[in-house]
């Protein structure tokens, strides 16, 4: 079972644990009738890490903020802000 952790909390984490600029992490989250937004921002020198080669890394994160909404039943999306 997960820890009680926020859809934001959760990206926060896992995305700091891969950047070389942690601090540089921010994450907001927007709810609305269609679910939940997460929009990431990284260090420009981070975004090669976070989006991986052929947006694999990427995908990957996106399906693993989905699996987390969905243990909670919600719908959760994630954006990436340059």
């Amino acid at each position: 079972m997960l820890p009680s952790l926020s859809a934001s909390e959760f990206v926060r984490f896992v995305v700091a644990s891969m950047v070389a600029h942690p601090d540089d992490v921010v994450v907001e989250e927007t709810v609305d009738e269609l679910g939940t937004l997460v929009t990431l921002r990284v260090n420009k020198e981070d975004m090669r890490t976070i989006i991986g080669r052929d947006g694999r890394t990427i995908q990957a994160l996106r399906t693993l903020v989905r699996v987390y909404g969905s243990q909670s039943d919600r719908r959760v999306n994630l954006k990436i802000v340059e």
